[in-house]
C-alpha cells in the first residue's frame, strides 16, 4: 500500500488528495459547493452535497492517480469545524441543512446565556467562549426550531455530529457513529479537561446526550468504508479539524510553536503543551492534537474573514478577476494613503467577539480606488493576526518571539506574508508544502497505518520554503497598528 488519500472538507469546497509513500502531494481534485443564506447573518450547507462533494472528489483523485483501494494503506479526513449536523439513524437523511460554523443566528441565545452567568463555567470546561461560532448553540436551535426533532432526539432516533462524524457515519454505511477529541473540543459540550461529554453543560443547552458521537484520538480506529463505494475497503485512520490538522501539517509539536492559517478565515494556533491555558485576553483554550488518551493543548485565535476578503474583492466589488490580482494591486496603491478595512462582514472574533458589528472601512478620501482597497484588504488579516499574537503573549509566557509558520492560501502571496512579517516584527516562515491541512490529516492516518513516521521522524520532513523578515521601522509598525485599533474601536457594535 503506497498512498494515503486526505479529504480535506472545506467551509466552500471539498478536496480530495493523495500522498504518496514519501508524504509528497500527488492527485488531487476539488470540488465547489453552494452556499446558503436564508437569513441576514444566516450560513447553510446541503448535507448531502458535502457527502456527494467527498465521494466524488476521492473517486477523482484515485482515477487520476491510477490508484484503487488496494493501493491505499489509510484515509485521513480533515473538516470545517463546528458546523452542525442533524440526521436520522434509521436512513442516513439529514434533518435540516448544516449549520455553518459561519451563522450567527444564535447570538441573542448566547447573549442571554452569558446575561445568566454561565461563561465562566463554560469556559473553564471547554475552553471556549458563549458565542454562535460554536456547535452548542446551533444544535440547541435545531432541537427547538424544527418540528418534532427534540422528541425524536430524545428517543434515540436521531444522530448529531460534526462535518467529520458525518463523512464517517456515510463512508462506513451507518456503521461508525464517532468523532476526534479536537471535533468535540470545538462543540462547546466536550470537557477538555476531563475528555468526555459535560452532561452540566449538555444539561444548561438541553441537548440529549444520546445524540452525541465517541470520541477517539487522532489516530484511531475510525471505522472502514463500504466497498461499494471505492472498490474495496479503505480503514479511515486519522481525522483533525482543519486547523488542528495545519499544526500537525506544520509539525508544531512544541510548546510555545506558533502557526496560522489563512483560508476562509485566519486560525492562529499556539501550542501549550500539557497546560490548557485559560486566556484572560478572550483567546480560546482548545485540544490542539489527542494522541494514546493524551491531549496537548493550545490557545487559539479566530478571525472569521481573511481569505474571504479577497473574494470580496473579486466577486463583490468586482475589482479583480483572479485572487492572484490582489497583491500587485495593493502594491500599486498610493502610499500616501492610509485605508483601514475592518472585515466585520459576520461580526468580529478574536479578540473582539462582537456578533453584531458589521464591516467598515475608514481613511476614504476622494482618489480612493481600487489599489487602496486591495491593500487595505489584504492589510485587514496581517492586523488581525497581530490582535491574535498580542493577546497570545499576554495569555502565555511562552508565547511571542519566534518565527510564525503559515500556510493556506492566502500564504502563497508574497506581498501579503511581507505584510505580516512587518506589522508582526517577527519572521514568517512559509513551507514548501502549502496544503498542510491535508498533510496534517495524511500524516496523521498514514502514522497509525505504519507508513509514515512517528512525530519526531514527521518533524524533520518539514521543509522551509521561504522566510520573509520584517522590513518596516518600529515607529511605522506602531503608528500603523495604532491606526487599526482605532478603526475597529470605531466599528464594534458597543463602541
Amino acid at each position: 500500500m503506497t498512498h494515503v488519500l486526505a479529504i480535506d472538507q472545506g467551509t466552500t469546497s471539498t478536496r480530495a488528495i493523495l500522498f504518496g509513500a514519501d508524504l509528497s502531494p500527488g492527485a488531487s481534485a476539488q470540488q465547489e459547493f453552494t452556499q446558503h443564506y436564508p437569513a441576514s447573518g444566516w450560513v447553510e450547507h446541503d448535507a448531502g452535497e458535502i457527502w456527494d462533494s467527498v465521494l466524488a472528489t476521492c473517486r477523482a483523485a484515485m482515477d487520476k492517480g491510477g490508484v484503487t483501494a488496494a493501493d491505499i494503506a489509510a484515509i485521513g479526513i480533515t473538516n470545517q469545524r463546528e458546523t452542525v449536523v442533524v440526521w436520522d439513524r434509521a436512513t442516513g437523511t439529514p434533518v435540516h441543512n448544516a449549520i455553518v460554523w459561519q451563522d450567527r443566528r444564535t447570538a441573542a441565545y448566547c447573549a442571554g446565556l452569558k446575561a445568566e452567568g454561565h461563561e465562566a463555567m463554560v469556559q473553564e470546561k471547554t475552553g471556549l467562549l458563549l458565542d454562535p461560532y460554536f456547535s452548542g448553540s446551533k444544535l440547541a436551535w435545531l432541537l427547538d426550531n424544527v418540528d418534532g426533532l427534540r422528541a425524536r432526539a430524545e428517543a434515540g432516533e436521531v444522530a448529531f455530529g460534526t462535518v467529520d462524524s458525518w463523512l464517517i457515519w456515510n463512508m462506513t454505511g451507518g456503521a461508525a457513529h464517532v468523532t476526534d477529541a479536537t471535533n468535540a473540543a470545538r462543540t462547546l459540550l466536550y470537557n477538555i479537561r476531563e475528555g468526555r461529554w459535560d452532561a452540566e453543560i449538555c444539561d444548561l443547552l438541553r441537548i440529549p446526550m444520546g445524540m452525541l458521537p465517541e470520541v477517539r484520538d487522532c489516530a484511531a480506529e475510525f471505522g472502514t468504508t463500504d466497498p461499494a463505494l471505492f472498490g474495496g475497503a479503505i480503514p479511515i485512520l486519522g481525522v483533525a479539524g482543519d486547523q488542528q490538522a495545519a499544526t500537525l501539517g506544520q509539525a508544531c509539536f512544541a510548546p510555545g510553536m506558533l502557526k496560522s492559517t489563512y483560508g476562509t478565515g485566519c486560525f492562529a494556533l499556539l501550542n501549550t503543551g500539557e497546560t490548557l491555558v485559560r486566556s484572560q485576553n478572550r483567546m480560546l483554550g482548545t485540544i490542539a492534537y489527542q494522541f494514546d488518551g493524551k491531549p496537548t493543548y493550545a490557545l487559539e485565535g479566530s478571525i472569521f474573514i481573511a481569505g474571504a476578503v479577497v473574494q470580496w474583492l473579486r466577486d463583490g466589488l468586482k475589482i479583480i478577476k483572479d485572487a492572484a490580482e490582489s497583491g500587485p494591486l495593493a502594491e500599486a496603491a498610493d502610499p500616501a494613503q492610509q485605508l483601514y478595512l475592518v472585515p466585520a462582514f459576520t461580526g468580529l472574533g478574536a479578540p473582539y467577539w462582537d456578533p453584531d458589528c458589521r464591516g467598515a472601512i475608514h481613511g476614504l478620501v476622494r482618489n480612493s480606488g481600487p489599489a487602496e482597497f486591495a491593500r487595505a484588504a489584504l492589510e485587514s488579516v496581517g492586523y488581525q493576526t497581530r490582535d491574535l499574537v498580542e493577546a497570545m503573549t499576554a495569555d502565555w509566557q511562552g508565547a511571542g518571539g519566534g518565527n510564525v509558520r503559515v500556510d493556506g492560501g492566502m500564504s502563497a502571496s508574497d506581498w501579503t506574508m511581507q505584510f505580516l512579517a512587518d506589522i508582526l516584527g517577527a519572521p514568517v516562515d512559509r513551507p514548501e508544502v502549502l496544503e498542510t491541512t491535508a498533510l496534517g490529516a495524511a500524516w496523521v492516518a498514514g502514522m497509525r497505518a505504519g507508513v509514515y513516521p512517528d512525530v519526531e521522524g514527521f518533524a524533520r520532513t518539514w521543509a522551509l520554503d521561504r522566510t520573509f523578515e520584517p522590513r518596516m521601522d518600529e515607529a511605522a509598525r506602531a503608528a500603523r497598528y495604532a491606526g487599526w485599533k482605532d478603526a475597529v474601536a470605531r466599528t464594534l457594535s458597543r463602541s
